[in-house]
């Protein structure tokens, strides 16, 4: 018994001690007149981004894109760079590559169509 709750406890240990350092709730840019709470977390080997949250100017808003996909596929690059990645920009509907970069509690967000990009500064909220 004592050897199976020691082998918990490493494997808890170990699961909180790889966590990705983006993993968590961002908060975006207002867009088109909204902005949301972006659930950021591993994928298998990648970064993915679920829309948890929907605001506008008046507070928490119902929308129909909560839980759908916003980003998948980052490749963390080290440093707090990702890249090779997709988001999605609900207010088009349009899908663009896509890099992020950490710094702290500030994750910038950018997503390109051939020569042209959209940047975003995104901000934990935990």
């Amino acid at each position: 018994m004592k050897r199976l709750m020691i082998a918990a406890a490493m494997t808890l240990l170990a699961s909180t001690a790889f966590a990705d350092p983006v993993a968590g709730t961002w908060k975006t840019e207002v867009d088109d007149g909204a902005y949301a709470h972006i659930a950021m977390k591993p994928c298998g080997a990648n970064i993915c981004g679920t829309i948890a949250k929907a605001f506008d100017a008046s507070g928490p808003i119902a929308s129909e894109n909560i839980g759908k996909q916003l980003v998948w596929d980052m490749v963390p690059a080290g440093d707090g760079s990702y890249g090779s990645g997709k988001i999605w920009q609900p207010s088009t509907g349009k899908v663009f590559k896509s890099k992020m970069s950490l710094n702290g509690n500030t994750l910038n967000v950018s997503g390109c169509v051939g020569p042209f990009c959209k940047k975003q500064t995104w901000t934990r909220v935990n």
